[in-house]
């Protein structure tokens, strides 16, 4: 089996949340993490869509990765997006 790439819409609560604080956290939470882009949604507030790496057939893997970035601090809402297998 390979591994599947998940693509997270992450949401801060603010445009006051600082997001490269919330990067680090989010590279500290969920080592499976590959790469983190900003997306401008509007009036200063930016989402951001975490890539994350596990490894295919995982049962519950997606929910589990979902519910970890909405645990963090900062985060009012995380997304799954997309899958694609690698």
């Amino acid at each position: 089996m390979g591994d599947v790439v998940i693509i997270v819409k992450v949401m801060p609560e603010s445009p006051d949340v600082d997001l490269a604080a919330l990067k680090v956290a989010i590279k500290e939470k969920y080592p499976g993490t590959k790469d983190i882009q900003e997306e401008p949604i509007g009036f200063g507030l930016s989402a951001l869509k975490v890539a994350i790496v596990i490894p295919d057939g995982e049962a519950g893997a997606s929910e589990e990765a979902e519910n970890i970035l909405c645990s963090i601090d900062g985060v009012q809402s995380a997304e799954i997006e997309s899958l694609t297998l690698t």
